[in-house]
């Protein structure tokens, strides 16, 4: 069983109950990250689902100079110490370099190393040292086992609040595919395990200069997922209105498709359990 790891109200691992990590991609403005996140929020309180709030405030990892990155660091952490001060939820954002580290870690409960950038020492040791929470994707170009170094460079700084992250692998031209053995060996490294749903279904690049995605596909992933046994959190990314999303909007599950999946999600886990 993997270690407990407390991210502000929320306990993930440790044999507590599934937990959910949902949001937009990136903060297109400070009204629809608020709007969405009272949604969520509100979801989660009727529901009782363990909820984390997650929101990038810049995404630089984009293909191409013309798609949105987000509102900046100064602006979008902003937005995010309101959304967790105003519905008193968790919150999770990206880290890109150490430069961002501290004022991101003063405004969050959580950091995150994205998936392209797990390999970035510098960035993962500055990271695991905030006195945060830490969850790390893995890159779709390692295999799950390939994960221990990155791990364990993290757990030098002597931060033992670490969580993995499954998200798919590069499977040829502008696909991935999720093998859900990989949640088993990351099971086995004693930290929680989260599988991020919707990015196992992006399309990395796949719509020319920007990554396309089969959002429809999601909710089949994320339940095979918990059916593992080895899942402590899902990781969605969802909008009020997808069409109108500035990044990701084709690998999103719409907002009102959550309610009947966490149920399903529940179902499962208990199960499992």
């Amino acid at each position: 069983m993997a270690r407990m790891v407390r991210v502000g109200t929320v306990e993930l691992g440790g044999g507590k109950p599934l937990a959910l990590i949902a949001g937009p991609c990136v903060i297109g403005s400070r009204n629809d990250c608020m709007e969405l996140a009272e949604a969520l929020a509100g979801l989660a309180r009727e529901c009782g689902i363990p909820f984390i709030f997650k929101a990038s405030y810049d995404k630089a990892n984009r293909s191409s100079l013309r798609a949105f990155r987000g509102l900046g660091a100064e602006s979008g952490l902003s937005i995010l110490r309101e959304v967790r001060e105003t519905f008193h939820v968790p919150v999770v954002t990206d880290v890109h370099g150490r430069d961002e580290v501290a004022a991101a870690a003063a405004a969050v409960d959580m950091l995150q190393i994205p998936a392209f950038l797990c390999r970035q020492t510098d960035l993962i040791l500055a990271a695991a040292g905030a006195g945060r929470p830490l969850n790390i994707k893995k890159g779709p170009f390692l295999a799950p086992w390939d994960m221990a170094p990155v791990v364990q460079k993290a757990a030098s700084t002597g931060n033992q609040a670490l969580c993995v992250t499954e998200r798919g692998y590069t499977f040829g031209y502008n696909h991935l595919v999720a093998d859900m053995r990989s949640l088993l060996v990351l099971q086995g490294m004693g930290y929680p395990v989260i599988f991020d749903a919707t990015h196992s279904v992006q399309r990395p690049g796949g719509a020319g200069d920007h990554s396309g995605g089969d959002g429809a596909w999601a909710p089949a992933l994320a339940r095979a997922a918990v059916a593992t046994g080895a899942c402590d959190a899902v990781f969605v990314e969802t909008y009020l209105s997808p069409d109108k999303a500035l990044s990701d909007r084709e690998n999103s599950i719409p907002f009102d498709q959550l309610r009947r999946l966490w149920r399903e999600l529940r179902q499962i886990d208990a199960i499992m359990d």
